[in-house]
């Protein structure tokens, strides 16, 4: 499978199913850890920060999920 950047580059990235299978699952990863880390700056007050890292931790379930979809169309692709 290949996929064209959206972000106007011109070439074409080669992708197989289980890269983005463990991108998807480094995002999970990475998603949790925000979350900890905003849970933590909740509890100690620092609800500037927690704002900032909820935001943040919302952006990377969204991008996570978007990952697991692009990971199950190349699975069925291929």
């Amino acid at each position: 499978m290949v996929l064209r950047s959206a972000v106007g580059h011109d070439r074409q990235v080669p992708t197989s199913p289980p890269e983005l299978s463990s991108i998807a699952t480094a995002l999970s990863e990475l998603t949790r850890r925000v979350g900890a880390i905003a849970e933590d700056a909740s509890t100690a007050h620092q609800d500037d920060l927690a704002s900032e890292l909820f935001a943040v931790e919302r952006s990377l379930t969204a991008a996570g999920r978007r990952m697991d979809r692009l990971a199950a169309g190349a699975r069925r692709v291929r």
